[in-house]
């Protein structure tokens, strides 16, 4: 996530983006988004935004390393990391949030936590795509919505895909018709003042083919499945986040 992140930003363009990482390969993953890489976490004093894009389990030990000052801000997206836990082990203003892997591309959905959110971090997150402010309690759902969500969409897209390859298209048209007719529901769904059922609605002809195969949808546990997806994602971000309920 975090590369992502750095990803997008180095596309948008007009940031001095400096990884810092004790692990050679991580930061030679990034060496050609970045302007800069080092092992010295000294570093991070030096920026207006530092981001903490680590595992949870190992953000204390980071936590503890970092002098950042008190006028800095301190990004923190690491999964069921309470926002208390990362403000009481530094000196700079904490906000917290979960971007997701389109950050790379410019087309991230994220949350951020309200406490703690400047000006100068909705920029950011606007700079690589859509985000939505709200309170910490959400953030496990959050988590599970727009964190996790990439994969169940990859999973819908290459149920599609193979669909098409089935029906006799190479697996390179089918991707290609697959993703972009996702990218492009996805786009509508954003723009358009219909609500979802009515979008269906308008694609929905009477006696079509598109209507043929949501009669298959309507009549499966297709939505039931996802929607436990999302919840088991949920559960997940809560027992991340119980580690932390007594450190």
């Amino acid at each position: 996530m975090g590369s992502a992140l750095l990803g997008g930003l180095a596309r948008a363009g007009g940031y001095h983006l400096t990884a810092i990482d004790l692990d050679p390969e991580a930061l030679a993953a990034v060496e050609d988004v970045v302007d800069e890489t080092t092992d010295d976490s000294a570093a991070a004093r030096d920026a207006d935004v530092a981001i903490l894009a680590v595992k949870p389990d190992v953000a204390e030990v980071v936590l503890d390393d970092l002098d950042l000052r008190p006028d800095q801000r301190l990004v923190t997206l690491a999964a069921g990391l309470p926002r208390e836990f990362v403000a009481e082990r530094t000196d700079a203003d904490v906000v917290r949030i979960m971007p997701n892997l389109a950050a790379e591309t410019g087309n991230m959905a994220a949350a951020a936590t309200t406490a703690g959110l400047t000006d100068e971090v909705r920029a950011l997150l606007d700079d690589v795509g859509e985000f939505v402010e709200i309170d910490e309690s959400l953030m496990d759902v959050s988590t599970a919505v727009n964190g996790s969500g990439p994969a169940f969409a990859f999973f819908l897209i290459d149920a599609v895909k193979r669909a098409g390859i089935d029906g006799g298209l190479d697996p390179e048209q089918a991707e290609t018709l697959a993703a972009q007719t996702f990218k492009g529901a996805a786009e509508t769904v954003l723009r358009d003042d219909r609500s979802v059922d009515e979008l269906i609605d308008a694609v929905c002809s009477p006696n079509g083919t598109t209507i043929e195969g949501m009669e298959v949808l309507w009549d499966s546990d297709a939505d039931a499945a996802v929607e436990e997806a999302v919840a088991a994602a949920e559960r997940r971000s809560r027992e991340l986040a119980e580690a932390f309920d007594d450190a």
